[in-house]
Formats: structure tokens, sequence, C-alpha cells
């Protein structure tokens, strides 16, 4: 499998739902995928770990007593005991009961609709070379002859060279919270075909700079108008938002 080529057409819509809807459902959920669904999206955003045993499932935090049920640090857990845990419950009484999702059911849920998805690699410190590898090579397996295949992105450089070692043919994107120092020369040496920013930092420099390099220039996490025309105007690829109720997607 050879590796992204920067030249090619992008194919993704510039409109992507954050962890599935956001917070009107609970996050990282089939819920909050159907949810962003209803609203007309056809790309989601959602992040990606590993338990104990190598299952890839969804879940932000590395640890589960904000959206589970459960108690401790999530990949230090079996599947067997992660997919008995409510991630629902938390959110609000309607989504009670409701389950972490493994990778593989989310992406069978995308390709049954013809949605789309970024994966967001969000290994348990100590695991990110690992977790990048795993990740990528489930990904690589589940859309294997799918016309778009998934954007796998990451905060932590580590996972991306775990992931471009994997299964280098799919597009990665360098995550930034801040356009630290050598951010650009990253993103090359990484083979990424896209930049996904704190929307804040993107400017009309920092845009020119990611652009003339050949990347794709996504923002996060973008949920007032003012934001979004902003970054419109700048010519920014891609919108992540919680706000599927506010933004109507376009292609």
């Amino acid at each position: 499998m050879n590796a992204p080529d920067r030249s090619t057409a992008w194919p993704y819509p510039r409109w992507i739902a954050h962890r599935g809807a956001g917070k009107l459902a609970p996050e990282n959920t089939l819920a909050a995928f159907r949810t962003g669904a209803a609203h007309g999206y056809r790309m989601f955003e959602c992040d990606v770990k590993l338990s104990s045993d190598g299952v890839a499932f969804l879940l932000h935090d590395s640890t589960l007593e904000r959206t589970t049920s459960g108690q401790g640090t999530a990949g230090a857990q079996n599947w067997q005991s992660l997919s008995q845990l409510d991630a629902g419950s938390w959110h609000s009484r309607a989504f009670a009961g409701e389950p972490l999702p493994t990778l593989e059911a989310v992406t069978h849920f995308c390709q049954h609709n013809g949605y789309l998805l970024n994966i967001e690699i969000k290994p348990t410190p100590g695991t990110e070379h690992q977790t990048g590898e795993v990740v990528a090579a489930t990904a690589a397996r589940l859309w294997q002859g799918q016309a778009v295949p998934p954007l796998l992105t990451s905060f932590q450089p580590e996972a991306l060279h775990g992931a471009r070692d994997t299964a280098p043919g799919l597009p990665r994107g360098l995550l930034l919270e801040t356009l630290w120092t050598g951010w650009l020369e990253t993103a090359l040496t990484l083979g990424c075909m896209a930049v996904v920013c704190n929307h804040a930092e993107w400017d009309h420099s920092s845009v020119t700079q990611a652009k003339s390099a050949g990347f794709r220039c996504l923002s996060y996490t973008v949920n007032d108008e003012w934001a979004a025309q902003r970054l419109i105007a700048l010519g920014v690829d891609g919108i992540i938002t919680d706000r599927v109720d506010l933004f109507a997607p376009a292609s």
C-alpha cells in the first residue's frame, strides 16, 4: 500500500460531527452517530483507544469515570469488561444502557449508510506506537476496498508513526492544540495529508503556510457562527463541530 498523495483531490466534506453528535447524545457512542446523521451529517470524528486485550474501541478520556459507569484506566481493562459498561446514563436518562462501541461496530454503521470517518487515535499514555499500529491495521482491514478511507489523526506523533508504519496508504493528520515550533516539519516527516488545529490558531499566515506545503487545513471544535465564518473565509477544508443542531452541513 503506497503512501497517500497530498496532491490528490480531498474526498471529505467540510462539516464533521465531533464525537458523533457532540453534546446532543453521549459522545463516542452509536447513539451519537445516529443523532448526527439525523441532522444531515455524513462524516464523524471519534476517539479510539485499545483495551488491555487489544480491541479498538471508542472513548475520549484515559479513565472511565466521566462518560461511563466504570472506574479506573480504560486501557487497563479487557473488552469483555468494557463492553458491559453503561456509556449513556451520564448524559441523560434517555440514553441509559448505551454501550461503548468498538471501532468495528462504528465502521459497519458508517459503511452501511455511506458515511465517512475521522478516527482520532487516543492512546492510553505509554501505548502511543502500539495504539497507532493496531488502530491503523484495524481500519485498513475494515475499510479495504472502500472508495474513501478514514482519516487517521492524533496529537501524538508517535501514534502517527505507528499508523504510518502499519498502513502507510491511510491518510493521516497531525492534531495541534498550538502551533508549536516544528509543527510543519513534523507533519511533513509523518507523511500527513492534513493539519487539524485548534480553530483559534488558524490565521491567514498559518493557513497559507500549511497549504503552501500541500496540507489540508481542518479546525476543531467550532461551535459559534462567527468562528465558522472566519474559518470559511480563511479557506479551511474541514470544520469539526459539536453543534450539529446549529450548522447545516454542506458537502
